[in-house]
């Protein structure tokens, strides 16, 4: 048995002793039957945690080097090829994940990213967003959706994907290591950067593109697509300030919010499709009582420091409908993630640290497009837009303005009646009492009703008196997709135009919008020298 590149063991330890070098040395010794003098090096290469019994274990994936050290771990890299004279010209409008990854991969396939964010630069939008908090005054093209980041940016920036086929995600987290995000993410089995250190990791993933050469222009939103003089290809695009931009190949990764967007492309009589989604609310629990539930707590008891904030996923399915938690925020923050000013859409946070004393998560209702066709007649295939926009507007008229959302204690919810009183919560804001039965379509209610005692009769408390409801929660993903070629990735009805990301429907998630903007980036690489 020879170390060379090291052996991967897997070692299962209590609490108490996985953070010991020498305990998990002489775990993996066991595990390889040889003295614990032959292991020279151990270098954790994932860490779970399983806290399904009352003792708590920690599941390790370990390299081990046995009889010779390992070799010198190799470092994330942020430096980039510079562009070249002459290089083709990739137009990214969008600079979400799908955006800024896509750039990063152009910039490796020798073309230069020209980039349009409709929003500000990641530290002016951060200035926006206290308007939000104290005057509920929306900034419409700089909020928590619209600017620099993306809406991942400030609402946690939790990594955790199943979408390991679609891509390299390994690489996706090393790119955010190397741009700042704590190591960690390379090991945890559900990582996350955290709202208070992501926008520092996207201040220095812009400065890597320009650096290289590449270009990014905020305030830069766009509303109209050029074409050649026969109409069947992109030749870029043109801003509302009247900037236009050239390009044969344009990204379109403008995020799910963007509805604008959805509307430019009708005009200019280009294909979209409805697809499903889901609506609901946040739920709020105090984040002491999902440590007790998932560690095996007594009330009294805090959460021992080698463990971070609990966090739960709960999913059923009640005729033909997922009914299931989304976006769970451990330790997080309810924040208001509205784009327009007539209107209350709730989102999840947390920092680094996860050490709010709430938790919270969307507790959400699949939406499929039979459920949409009252807003059919008017909206065609934006009718799912239509509908999210009906509970967004609802929610800003039973909070009464200034983005107060509609609350109702879970009890009170399951009872139809409304709260004489509402429990503390995390949202800025302020929540105000409304019947939330009352405001939600029918089909959603009773289904989240149902749902909730569901779960309530597995983890006890779940809907119980510390939980509460605040709407409305409609912003899970697009309500549509915009067609492209499973072969060559673009649009259809127009050669050049790749739609990637959320917004485009084919990502759910800061990890999976990454590798959608890779996978599209390479695509138009691919265009480039046809």
């Amino acid at each position: 048995m020879s170390g060379g590149e090291g052996i991967t063991v897997d070692v299962i330890l209590p609490m108490e002793k996985a953070g010991s070098e020498r305990v998990r040395r002489a775990a993996v010794a066991r595990k390889l039957g040889i003295s614990p003098s032959r292991i020279k090096d151990v270098r954790l290469v994932k860490e779970s945690i399983d806290s399904r019994q009352k003792k708590i274990l920690f599941q390790l994936r370990l390299l081990v080097g046995v009889d010779s050290p390992l070799p010198p771990e190799r470092l994330p890299s942020r430096d980039y090829p510079s562009v070249r004279p002459g290089s083709p010209v990739a137009l990214i409008v969008g600079f979400g994940p799908a955006g800024m990854f896509a750039a990063l991969r152009c910039l490796e396939l020798g073309m230069k990213p020209v980039v349009l964010e409709r929003g500000k630069d990641v530290s002016s939008r951060r200035f926006d967003l206290a308007p939000i908090l104290r005057r509920g005054t929306v900034m419409e093209d700089s909020n928590y959706c619209f600017g620099e980041g993306g809406a991942g940016t400030f609402s946690d920036g939790k990594l955790f994907t199943r979408a390991t086929k679609r891509g390299p995600v390994r690489e996706v987290y090393e790119i955010f290591v190397a741009h700042g995000a704590p190591r960690e993410i390379l090991t945890d089995a559900h990582p996350h950067i955290g709202s208070n250190l992501l926008p520092n990791v996207v201040k220095a993933i812009r400065e890597s593109i320009l650096r290289a050469g590449g270009e990014i222009h905020f305030n830069a939103r766009v509303e109209h697509l050029l074409r050649s003089a026969d109409g069947r290809r992109i030749r870029g695009v043109a801003c509302a300030d009247g900037r236009e931009f050239a390009a044969d190949s344009v990204l379109l990764a403008t995020g799910h919010s963007a509805r604008d967007v959805y509307r430019m492309m009708l005009a200019e009589r280009l294909a979209l499709e409805q697809k499903s989604f889901a609506v609901g609310v946040r739920i709020e629990h105090p984040q002491a009582f999902v440590d007790a539930r998932q560690y095996h707590l007594n009330p009294e008891q805090r959460r021992p420091e080698q463990l971070p904030a609990a966090r739960y996923s709960v999913t059923t399915t009640i005729q033909d409908r997922g009914v299931h938690s989304f976006c769970m925020c451990p330790g997080g923050f309810i924040v208001p993630a509205a784009t327009e000013n007539d209107e209350v859409v709730v989102n999840g946070m947390s920092l680094a640290r996860r050490d709010s004393p709430f938790a919270n998560a969307g507790f959400v209702v699949s939406v499929h497009t039979e459920d949409t066709e009252p807003f059919c007649r008017e909206h065609g295939v934006l009718a799912g837009v239509a509908y999210q926009k009906a509970l967004e507007t609802a929610s800003c008229r039973a909070g009464g303005g200034m983005q107060k959302a509609p609350a109702q204690k879970v009890e009170d919810f399951l009872k139809g009646r409304v709260s004489s009183s509402l429990l503390p919560t995390s949202y800025h804001p302020g929540i105000v009492s409304h019947p939330l039965h009352e405001l939600l379509p029918e089909g959603i209610v009773w289904r989240m009703r149902e749902g909730l005692r569901q779960f309530d009769r597995k983890w006890r408390g779940f809907a119980g008196a510390d939980a509460q409801l605040i709407g409305c929660e409609t912003r899970t993903s697009s309500p549509v997709r915009i067609p492209r070629d499973p072969a060559t990735l673009e649009h259809p009805g127009l050669e050049g135009l790749y739609p990637c990301g959320e917004g485009a429907g084919y990502a759910g998630g800061i990890v999976s919008a990454a590798l959608d903007g890779r996978r599209c980036a390479e695509a138009m690489a691919q265009q480039a020298t046809r």
